[in-house]
C-alpha cells in the first residue's frame, strides 16, 4: 500500500514555543489548518493535554470549533478527547453542538488515558480512576448519540440523531481489542508510544466485527514529520522534537525549544536512547526521503490512514514541512528554491 491509497491527514497539539504565548499558538494552528485544507490533508486533529506548558489544546472541544469555524471543507476532531476526564454527557453535547454547527465535518476520537499527569488528572475528574471504565463510558457516550427511545430522561442536545464518526485511539491493544468488538475505526499513537504498534494492528484486524459504522476495519498510524529542502535541514528542525522527548524522560516538560545543529552534549546516552526509540516512527529529511520513509511505514502497517504531527519551532518552517510533504505524497513536489510567503 502506498502513497496513491494512503490518506494523509494533520495531528496538531498547538505547540507553545519558547518566548511565545498560547494565543500565538492558536493563530498559528489556525493559519495551518488553512493551509492543510488547500494542500489537500484529509482531517486536521487536536490532541487533549493538561498541566504541559508547551501545549495549547487543553480546551479541546473549544479549539476544534476555532478551526472549523475558520475552514470550510477539512474535517476537524478531536485525536483525541481523554473519555476518562470527562463525563459522557459533556463530551456528546459539546460534539453534538460541533456537529450541529459544522455539519459533515466532525470526528470524535477518543482515547483512556489522563493526557496530564496524575494530579491534574485528579483534579480534572468527578473522582479518580485509572481508565477501566472506560468501555462504559464509551457506552454512555454512543448511547446519546442514537435517536431518542421512550422511557430516556437524560438527552444529549445537541447530540441525539447525529451521525459523529467515533475513533478509538490507543498505544496498547486494550482499545484496539474495543475497537474491533465495536466495529469502530482505530488510530494508534506510534509517534510517541510505538512498541506495540503492530501487534494492536494485528488485534484489531483479527478481530474486527463489523458494524453498522464500519463494514471492515480502517487503521490510522500517527508519525511525526520533519520536511525540508534537505536532509540535513529536516534533521535540524527535528531537534526541537527531540529536545521535548528528553525534557519528557527527565520529567521537565516545557516549551517547544528551538532547534539546535546538534544534540551533542545535551543528553546522556541513556536519554538518547529513551528519546530516539519513543520517536522512532518519524520521517525527516527532503521530500524524497520523507516520502519513502513514510511509503516504508504505510508499507508494513498496511495503514489507510497517516496522521502527521510536526513539533517546528519556526511556523513558516512548519508550514513549508506540510506543503513539502504534502507535494510529495500526491507527486506534484517539484525540486525549486521558491518559498511559500
Amino acid at each position: 500500500m502506498g502513497s496513491g491509497t494512503v490518506g494523509l491527514s494533520v495531528l496538531d497539539l498547538v505547540p507553545i514555543v519558547a518566548g511565545g504565548t498560547a494565543s500565538e499558538a492558536l493563530a498559528n494552528s489556525l493559519d495551518l489548518a488553512q493551509h492543510a485544507e488547500k494542500w489537500g490533508y484529509r482531517r486536521y486533529w487536536i490532541a487533549e493535554h493538561h498541566n504541559m506548558p508547551g501545549i495549547a489544546s487543553s480546551a479541546t472541544s473549544v479549539v476544534i470549533g476555532y478551526i472549523a469555524a475558520g475552514t470550510s471543507r477539512i474535517r476537524v476532531g478531536s485525536g483525541g478527547i481523554m473519555l476518562p476526564n470527562h463525563a459522557p454527557l459533556v463530551i456528546a453535547e459539546q460534539f453534538g453542538t460541533l456537529e450541529s454547527l459544522f455539519p459533515g465535518r466532525i470526528d470524535l476520537g477518543l482515547g483512556r488515558a489522563p493526557g496530564g499527569d496524575p494530579l491534574s488528572a485528579k483534579a480534572l475528574r468527578r473522582s479518580f480512576s485509572s481508565g477501566e471504565e472506560f468501555p462504559q463510558d464509551l457506552l454512555e457516550l454512543r448511547s446519546y448519540f442514537e435517536e431518542r427511545e421512550g422511557g430516556r430522561t437524560v438527552r444529549a442536545v445537541p447530540g441525539e440523531g447525529l451521525q459523529i464518526p467515533i475513533w478509538l485511539l490507543g498505544s496498547s491493544d486494550f482499545s484496539a481489542r474495543l475497537a474491533a468488538r465495536l466495529g469502530l475505526p482505530f488510530a494508534f499513537a506510534s509517534h510517541f508510544a510505538p512498541d506495540y504498534l503492530h501487534s494492536a494492528l494485528a488485534i484489531y484486524r483479527g478481530e474486527f466485527q463489523p458494524s453498522s459504522s464500519l463494514e471492515r476495519p480502517y487503521a490510522m498510524v500517527a508519525v511525526n514529520g520533519f520536511v525540508a529542502d534537505t536532509d540535513e535541514e529536516a534533521e535540524v528542525l527535528f531537534s526541537s522534537l527531540l529536545q521535548t522527548f528528553l525534557n519528557l524522560v527527565r520529567g521537565t516538560p516545557g516549551k517547544l525549544a528551538p532547534p539546535v545543529t546538534s544534540m551533542d552534549g545535551l543528553w546522556s546516552l541513556q536519554e538518547r536512547e529513551a528519546a530516539s526509540r519513543m520517536v522512532r516512527y518519524s520521517a525527516v529529511g527532503s521530500p524524497a526521503t520523507a516520502k519513502a520513509r513514510l511509503d516504508r511505514i504505510a508499507g508494513e502497517t498496511q495503514a489507510d490512514e497517516l496522521i502527521v504531527s510536526s513539533h517546528i519551532y519556526d511556523h513558516r518552517a512548519r508550514l513549508r514541512s506540510y506543503r513539502l510533504l504534502a507535494e510529495a505524497w500526491n507527486g506534484t513536489h517539484r525540486a525549486s528554491s521558491e518559498k511559500i510567503f
